[in-house]
């Protein structure tokens, strides 16, 4: 009742046109007792509510929580609701228990499978040609920096560049000179075992040379070094990236594609050649040990045949492809590395993506070097 203010108390006065009501006391957890129960037994009133929170000491969550619980059944009911009086901070801790109850969003219906795939080809197309756009224009970019490096050789870190042939030429002969051998080895392997059968084991050499020369050793040497050198290009930049050392070179007033890009695109593009010409030499070595092996053809036998079957322009397509498969994957390598942003995720995702793009860039400029080699007739 009025003036117990240690209960929560609710007092109801007829009006001509409804009913008032009237609050008061401490509206607590603890001290709600018979006043809660009573305004959940309240029911719903002809014409208009008028309610009089004035006298209420004390209000928390859960009194407030109460009082929009019944007021919102009472208005459902069709009751009118007038509110009267209440303390300002009474009445902002009420608002703000109705703001928490947020009606719950229907979910949205499923779309057909197929709007759902147009959908994301869609998202995935907008990003990929997003991209390709910022892409040449990084190219555009490293160009003007190659240029203005042979103009104004002075300007080129040539201890920077000695450390980049060293670890993506020299450090890479290894890997590329086993592999090459191996490749050498099962192309031998393989095209005995074919040739055999119409008496045509001589014609292994053919296969071999031209394959090792033509394709295989600069697409496979392009292929290793996108997965070592690009994921390292990468991997370095972008951890500067992270360490906030980019940001303090511009800050020193260095341009980060003149120190960090062209040493590390013109030691690509220098190295891979020389890669290239051991895979070569290593994959017609694995080829004619297994046909030795294999076929019996001696090794001065299959150098005869070699030199006359095998046209040196093979030789020169190989070399060719060479400069423009590590331009592309230094690119690409050194693009992503600047790409990273400012977590160790992103640049986990930037390292497997630059493998992933080098090996593809590689893959469609060789298959157009096939295009228009074949074209020249060549």
């Amino acid at each position: 009742m009025p003036g117990m203010n240690e209960m929560a108390w609710i007092d109801t006065v007829p009006l001509a046109d409804g009913l008032r009501l009237a609050a008061g006391g401490l509206w607590t957890a603890t001290a709600l007792g018979e006043a809660a129960a009573a305004l959940e037994r309240l029911g719903p009133v002809r014409g208009r509510l008028e309610i009089d929170l004035d006298r209420i000491e004390r209000l928390d969550t859960a009194g407030a929580w109460l009082i929009h619980r019944a007021t919102r059944r009472l208005a459902a009911e069709g009751t009118r609701l007038d509110w009267r009086r209440a303390r300002p901070d009474h009445q902002a801790l009420i608002e703000l228990v109705q703001g928490l109850e947020r009606p719950v969003a229907p979910r949205p219906k499923p779309r057909a499978w197929l709007i759902a795939v147009l959908n994301r080809a869609g998202w995935a197309t907008a990003k990929i040609l997003r991209e390709s756009r910022i892409q040449l224009g990084f190219l555009g970019r490293v160009v003007l920096a190659l240029a203005r490096a042979s103009i104004q050789p002075h300007r080129l870190r040539w201890t920077a560049l000695a450390f980049h042939l060293e670890q993506t030429g020299l450090n890479a002969m290894p890997i590329v000179a086993l592999i090459s051998f191996l490749i050498g080895v099962v192309l031998a392997y393989q095209g005995a075992s074919q040739l055999q059968q119409f008496g045509a084991s001589i014609f292994v050499v053919d296969l071999v040379g031209v394959s090792v020369l033509r394709e295989i050793g600069i697409l496979l040497t392009a292929i290793v070094v996108a997965g070592r050198s690009g994921s390292a290009f990468t991997a370095a930049i972008g951890s500067m990236k992270l360490r906030e050392e980019i940001d303090a070179m511009r800050t020193l007033g260095l341009d980060p594609l003149q120190v960090l890009v062209v040493p590390r695109v013109i030691a690509l593009v220098l190295a891979l050649p020389a890669l290239t010409f051991l895979a070569d030499c290593m994959g017609l070595l694995g080829g004619m040990l297994m046909s030795w092996i294999e076929l019996g053809i001696r090794p001065f036998q299959a150098m005869e045949r070699f030199q006359a079957a095998v046209d040196i322009r093979h030789f020169w397509i190989g070399m060719i492809k060479a400069p423009v498969f590590a331009f592309l994957i230094a690119l690409v390598g050194c693009f992503n590395g600047l790409r990273v942003k400012s977590n160790a995720e992103s640049l986990g995702k930037r390292t497997t993506r630059a493998v992933v793009e080098a090996i593809f860039l590689v893959i469609v400029a060789d298959a157009a070097f096939s295009i228009i080699l074949q074209a020249l007739s060549l």
